[in-house]
């Protein structure tokens, strides 16, 4: 008994030694390619609104594809399984809209559709920031539309030429 007993202990301590080891090996390298993910998937997005800005619907289809992209390959981490299945799904949608965008050079319907891409684009931005960044919701009081910002300053994508500065923070990451 005592030897069986000796032996599971063996085994067991073996393969909690192989675990730790395989996560300090792995975990930087992950980590970093990770935190690239995140960032990929935010200045996607950031460049998308900053197109819309200047009204460059071209660069906005370019940006729109991008986001795309760089969304099918993000996996989510540590999430209970209802909360993984809600995540995913809000990714799904936001991967439609990206695609909705780049499907048009109207700007105006790019712009209606990044309203609701914004939307739940902040839904998910806790787990997209990357650990450098700092996300703003701004919301245009005038119109209820809201966007995400890596800056306090007010500059809104949906009427730049006649409301500009028209918009407040509402939330921050």
């Amino acid at each position: 008994m005592k030897k069986i007993i000796a032996l599971a202990f063996i085994c067991l301590s073996s393969l909690a030694q192989a675990q730790l080891t395989s996560k300090e090996e792995v975990a930087p390298e992950l980590t970093a390619k990770r935190e690239a993910q995140k960032k990929e998937i935010t200045n996607n997005y950031l460049a998308l609104k900053n197109n819309l800005l200047i009204s460059d619907s071209i660069a906005v289809v370019k940006n729109a594809t991008a986001l795309q992209n760089s969304l099918q390959s993000f996996k989510f981490k540590k999430l209970t399984l209802e909360k993984m299945n809600e995540a995913t799904i809000k990714r799904k949608e936001i991967i439609e809209l990206a695609a909705e965008v780049a499907s048009t050079k109207n700007i105006n319907k790019q712009r209606k559709v990044f309203q609701s891409l914004s939307v739940k684009f902040w839904d998910l931005a806790p787990k997209f920031k990357a650990e450098d960044t700092a996300l703003f919701l701004q919301v245009c009081p005038m119109t209820g539309a809201g966007w995400v910002s890596d800056s306090k300053e007010i500059k809104n994508p949906y009427y730049p030429k006649n409301m500009l500065t028209c918009g407040e923070v509402k939330a921050s990451l």
